[in-house]
Parts: C-alpha cells; structure tokens; sequence
C-alpha cells in the first residue's frame, strides 16, 4: 500500500534536496525532541530516539524512517449516484512509532485550549456523503479531500477535538514535515482567494503557523465553496514528518476555532449540501479488512450498527462535550465520577480519565510500565541462569548478548543511565535511555543489579528476589503502561454510563497490541488525565479511538447531540 507519491519536484530537484538537509540541520526545532522526555506522552520511540546523539549514517536511517512512513498507504474512495461517498480505512500493524507519532500529534491533552490566532479572520456561521477512512497502524483513521480547481488531494485526519482545516502549503521551505508531505499551491487553482492574515494553532506537541487562505473543497462527492483553511508554513514537530497524514481537518465546533473559522460541516450546512444536519464515524478495527472505516456527511449508514442509537446532548459547545454518569470496573462503580464530562474525540488515540479512575482500571489489569515489566520477565526467565554466569566468571557486558538477549558483540558497555539506576537502586527517576531495545535493557539492569549485591556475599534467593523488587522502582518513561498479554482474557470489562446506559468494552477492545523487534507487547488503552475544569463541573474524560472503535458514533449538529451505537 502506498500513501501518497512525492511531488515531482522533490524527486527531481538536487535544490530542493539540498535545502531540506539544510533546514534539517539549520532551522528545525530541536527542542521538538525533548518530547523524548515527556512523562505523559512518551511511548517508546525506538528508531528516532537512538538517532539524536549520532548524525552519520544514523542521520540516513531516520531519513529512511520517514520516507517509509511517506509511501505506505494510499486512500481508496467509493461514490454512489445518491451523493453518498465513502473514504476507506486501511490497516497496518501497529508499533510504538506509529502509536507514539499519533498521540502526540494530537498532545493537547493537558490544556484542551483553543489554539492561538495573531489576527482573526471571521467566517460565515443538501444529500448524504459518505467519506471513507483509512486506519493508520490502528490509532490513526485518515481520508482524502481535494482542494482548489482542479482538485490538490491531501490526506486528513478528521478529528472532532479541533475545528480548523490546515494542509501544507507550497511556500513552506524551512520545515522538514512539509518535504515529506504534498503541499498546497494556491497558483494552480482557479478557485483561490487571498487573505494572507497569518495564524498560529497550537497543539501539546508543537504548533502549525501559516496563513490564511480560501478555496473550494471536495470532500467525497460533495464540493463545499469558499472555505477558509490554513496553509502552514512552519510544522513545529519533527513528529509530523512521521505522520503518514498531510494535515488535520477539524470537526469541532467554531467557538474552539483558530481566527473564528467556521469549520467545514458548518459551511455546508450553511450551503445546504447534506440532507440531514449530521456526521457519523465507524471506525474498523479489524486489521485483515479492506475497509478501514467510513465517514458520511449527511447520515448514517446502517449497516455499520447494531439497533437504535442512544443519544444525549452536547452540554458545552466547543468541543462536542457530554454528560457522564458513572464509570464501572467488573459492573462495579468506581466512585470516581461525580458531575463528570466526556469529550468525543476522533482525533485521539486512547481514552484519557482523571488519574484516581485511570488508576483503579490499571491496578485492575496489572498494568506497569515498559520497563518494570520487563526487569520483571528478565528476572523470572533468566535470573538463575545469569546467577550462575556471573558465578563462572563471564564478563558482565558480554553476558546479555551470549544467552541471545543482546545484539552487539560485547564490546557495548552497561550506559550511564543504567550504572545510576544501579549506584541508585531504589530511588525514583527518568533517566533510563528509552532509546534502547526494552528487553535488551532490563537484561542488562538485571545483571547489573545482581552482581552488585554477589559482591556483597548475598545468596541466589535473596539476590533474585531483591532485584525483583527493584524492578518495580524503575521509571516508566511514558503514561502508557503495559500488560500481560496472557492475561487478557481474565481481565474485566469496563463500562462508561451514557444516557443511563451503560455502554461496555471487553479487553480485546481497551487493549492495544504492539509488534516491535519480533516481540508483541500489550498496552493499556486507559492514560490518566487531569484537566482543569470550572465548578460545577466535574472531572473530564476524552472517549477516543478506543471508545469508537466499539461504538458507532453520530455528531448530530442540528440537534447538538451525540449518538452511540454498537459497531457491526
């Protein structure tokens, strides 16, 4: 499957070559990486992290990296002589790069604030399309719209936690995403109006600065004229030139709008282009289908649910915000929620809770972070087999690579951070190099560990068993926490009470699968998330992929409301 090709001018232009390893080393954001050390978002970004300290050839591979993230999918669409459109989601497996490029493109978590606008352009506040989507590596669905006569294709993440439309322009130089990505030129479209007043939207990750522009957009079938939209001049995180997407289409409501753009359901509600004031999503979490999931403007498509949807109203405009009664472990109420919202997000990965909740689900399930779990598996396969290695006089920085855990060749030394996670043994901190493979690392903590307390003449018993409480000291370098795969069919289900109904995710639904290095992890679907809310109102929620992928989802904006139904 392949994403999108590149531009021509790209492909052909020693120039433009030169100037993208130009901006790369000369005007990207390197404060962009410290997201390596973020404590909410950080999930493993194994190829990239090893790549900051050493250029070289390493500087190739995350060249590579990118560029295989650019060709890797395509969009298929559908259409129908009744105005309805499908957009179809693909699959691909999921691993800690895409998960980690997906969650922090969106990292807005936090603040859940409106982005910020230096000047602000106002915009003014018909049948059924049907727009299907493509499933990136299961945490991002994404579609093709056109814009401008004739219609430039871009890939969108449609995301109902925003409410602006950007894509990359052409007079984008000096950000490395836009190379990577195809790029808006004002020049070939017949349909352009200038407006020129620059903009800058914010998210957790980075921001998006650009312009402002105007210019028909085709979406499916339906062509909505006059849209105002952003064409970004500066991607603030090298992020971004992971994505497999070009830009974010919002569909959140005006009030959140950058420079009080009306968002593009609005505009053709106002150009009476869908037949019923409504969008629904379905979202395809079944990775072997060649439909991802779908996306209708208009309406809803039955036979992507089961029954009637339960609806409830949107009780703060902005973003589409409902009430939520109760959240329950095994049908057991948490107590965690009192006058608690929930925000419907598209555009998010996992499903986010205040930390006592999130906690309660996490304890419920076993979950720990990536690199405790490990040191734990480490001890438990190969304690007595690193005990008596250590015993026959093995160099401990050969040990982990002669029983096959390690890769290099003995000449790599036990890293800084793991002699301070050692001379530190059960002290707190966040220095642990998540750029290292996790297996590999809790190997060699363990080895470390253990020949630290030999010298101290303990016994086999006491050593095993003081290092295995140690594991549970280390860090874990990023809000996801991992479970025991095995487990999965044990654990409980999970219920959000919407409209008096509860509305149930079994395991298999609220636990993501990772491939990386040959290896599945298991991780938890469930983030902690304190924001900040005004009396009366309570804690807040943001039901994401995971919650929709169980349940489809209809935004009903002429009667602001929010249906759900079971998913077929």
């Amino acid at each position: 499957m392949h994403h999108k090709k590149f531009r021509g001018e790209f492909q052909n232009s020693k120039t433009e070559l030169a100037s993208l390893f130009l901006c790369f080393c000369y005007t990207l954001d390197w404060s962009s990486f410290s997201f390596f050390a973020d404590p909410f978002f950080l999930l493993k970004l194994f190829l990239v992290s090893g790549y900051l300290g050493k250029m070289g050839d390493k500087f190739v591979l995350l060249v590579m990296c990118l560029l295989t993230s650019t060709f890797s999918m395509s969009v298929a669409i559908t259409s129908s002589s009744n105005g309805v459109v499908r957009l179809g989601l693909k699959k691909q497996s999921l691993g800690f790069n895409s998960i980690y490029a997906a969650t922090r493109i969106k990292g807005r978590y936090s603040t859940y604030a409106k982005g910020a606008v230096t000047t602000t352009q106002d915009s003014d506040d018909s049948e059924m399309n049907i727009i299907s989507l493509k499933n990136y590596m299961d945490i991002q669905y994404f579609g093709e719209i056109g814009i401008g006569s004739p219609p430039q294709n871009f890939t969108v993440i449609f995301d109902t936690g925003s409410s602006n439309l950007w894509i990359p322009s052409s007079h984008c130089h000096f950000s490395v995403a836009c190379f990577f990505h195809s790029r808006y030129n004002s020049s070939n479209s017949s349909t352009y109006t200038e407006i020129g007043k620059p903009c800058k939207i914010n998210y957790g990750s980075g921001m998006i600065l650009g312009f402002f522009s105007e210019d028909n957009i085709k979406v499916g079938d339906l062509v909505v004229k006059n849209q105002v939209f952003t064409e970004a001049t500066r991607e603030g995180s090298v992020v971004l030139s992971l994505a497999s997407f070009d830009g974010i289409l919002g569909l959140g409501f005006q009030d959140i709008s950058v420079g009080n753009v009306a968002p593009l359901w609005h505009s053709m509600k106002q150009q009476s282009l869908v037949a019923q004031k409504v969008f629904s999503f379905w979202f395809n979490k079944d990775p072997m289908a060649s439909e991802g999931g779908e996306l209708v403007f208009g309406g809803v498509d039955p036979k992507h649910f089961k029954g009637q949807h339960t609806y409830v109203p949107v009780t703060q405009k902005g973003y589409w915000q409902i009430d939520l009664e109760d959240f329950l472990v095994a049908d057991q109420s948490t107590g965690c929620c009192i006058n608690c919202t929930a925000i419907v997000d598209s555009g998010t990965a996992f499903i986010a809770g205040p930390f006592d909740a999130v906690k309660k689900i996490n304890d419920a399930i076993e979950a720990k972070g990536f690199v405790s779990m490990e040191c734990k598996k480490a001890v438990s396969q190969y304690g007595d087999l690193i005990w008596q290695l250590l015993l026959s006089g093995l160099q401990p920085d050969k040990l982990c690579s002669s029983i096959g855990i390690c890769s290099f060749n003995g000449t790599q030394h036990l890293s800084d951070s793991i002699k301070m996670v050692v001379e530190q043994k059960g002290e707190t901190h966040n220095d642990i190099e998540v750029g290292q493979d996790l297996v590999c690392a809790a190997c060699e903590l363990t080895v470390a560990w253990m020949r630290t307390e030999m010298m101290q003449k303990k016994t086999r018993g006491r050593v095993i068993e003081y290092v295995n409480k140690l594991c549970d000291t280390l860090p874990n370098p990023t809000t996801q926490l991992a479970v025991d795969c095995t487990k999965i069919p044990n654990m409980p289900t999970v219920s959000f009470v919407i409209g008096n109904k509860s509305f149930h995710l079994n395991p298999d639904q609220y636990i993501l699968k990772v491939e990386q290095d040959m290896a599945t992890f298991c991780i938890s679907g469930f983030i902690p998330l304190d924001v900040p809310v005004s009396p009366p109102q309570g804690p807040l929620w943001i039901l994401g992929e995971i919650f929709m992928e169980a349940y489809h989802t209809v935004f009903d904006f002429g009667n602001l409301r929010v249906g759900f139904a079971e998913a077929a």
